[in-house]
């Protein structure tokens, strides 16, 4: 287990970096977002059972292609896949290398922001006061929890405080985290959740818990990483969408799926939680800086299709790219 200088150093390290720049079919994953405006639950979170990662967490990077249906069907609704960010495993995001560039064009910053990755973080713990008051409950009461940007960055806080002296994780010495649900414009809002300020200890059931069914490798909960095959159908993909084409389910759909349709053998993307996450914990985050705005231009006579024809001008520019 890391301890918690570790962990700071770690956190100092990626944000300096940053600075220049799920298994479903169950219910182990506790979905917090349920709650009712005003309730909280008050959670425990448990080292990762992967000792060779500092953090107890992982980091889950997607990006969501959207498409207008699917191929051949008469009356399809629009729909969207996910695919794994390259950059989850360490490499370079063929995705993100063209999504980038039109952060540099103001007018393209917007189709930017769509298909830019999406962040969340898979912790596990116990749920030490349910606010849902779940009727049914796993047998192993050690469960899985998909946090945002929102909520990750209040965890976080905690840890870089010079003041907290022991891990929040830690089994005698550790706190617990009371998830608050408000709302904000709208939307979800988890801005007063926070951490207890007092420590407890695990009880005799929670560590016999452990003891009994051991701690998850939330690296088995992360997307597998995709083959070459798979980052082809991923380009493709991609430049479909951007075209405003259907998805093919013939051409792709033995490699990835729409949401809400079984996996096929082979899905490098793992199926998500029947009951998603609220918009509000969907956030962009870490995106390259804005474009520097320019002098309004003086307005032009935009056609019925200048939508489709700012598409066409990306996706030239992306197939240009790869015959260099």
């Amino acid at each position: 287990m890391a301890s918690l200088a570790e962990i700071r150093a770690k956190l100092k390290e990626a944000e300096q970096r940053g600075s220049g720049e799920r298994t479903g079919g169950d219910n182990s994953i506790y979905p917090f977002w349920n709650l009712k405006e005003g309730g909280e639950s008050v959670l425990r979170f448990l080292p990762d059972g992967n000792q060779d990662n500092t953090f107890f967490w992982v980091e889950r990077a997607m990006i969501k292609l959207p498409f207008a249906g699917v191929k051949g069907e008469s009356e399809s609704k629009p729909i969207t896949v996910q695919v794994p960010c390259m950059e989850m495993y360490g490499e370079t995001c063929p995705i993100l290398t063209e999504v980038r560039a039109w952060f540099k064009d103001p007018a393209l910053e917007e189709m930017g922001r769509k298909y830019w990755k999406k962040r969340s973080y898979i912790f596990q713990g116990f749920v030490a006061e349910d606010g849902l008051k779940e009727e049914q409950k796993p047998e192993n009461p050690i469960r899985r929890f998909i946090i945002g940007p929102q909520i990750f960055q209040l965890i976080r806080s905690a840890l870089v405080d010079p003041e907290l002296e022991d891990l929040p994780t830690d089994f005698v010495h550790g706190l617990d985290f009371r998830m608050k649900k408000g709302s904000k414009g709208g939307y979800a809002d988890y801005s007063t959740s926070s951490w207890s300020r007092r420590e407890r200890p695990l009880n005799d059931a929670e560590q016999a818990a452990i003891k009994q069914y051991g701690l998850f490798n939330l690296n088995d909960f992360l997307p597998k990483k995709p083959s070459e095959v798979e980052l082809k159908v991923m380009k493709e993909m991609f430049e479909a969408s951007v075209d405003g084409e259907p998805f093919d389910m013939e051409r792709w759909g033995q490699y990835f799926k729409p949401a809400g349709m079984s996996a096929a053998t082979g899905d490098p993307v793992k199926a998500a939680p029947k009951a998603s996450a609220p918009a509000a914990e969907d956030s962009y985050d870490d995106e390259p800086a804005p474009a520097a705005k320019a002098a309004p231009a003086a307005p032009a006579q935009e056609s019925a299709g200048s939508g489709d024809s700012r598409a066409q001008d990306i996706l030239a520019m992306i197939r240009n790219r790869q015959k260099q």
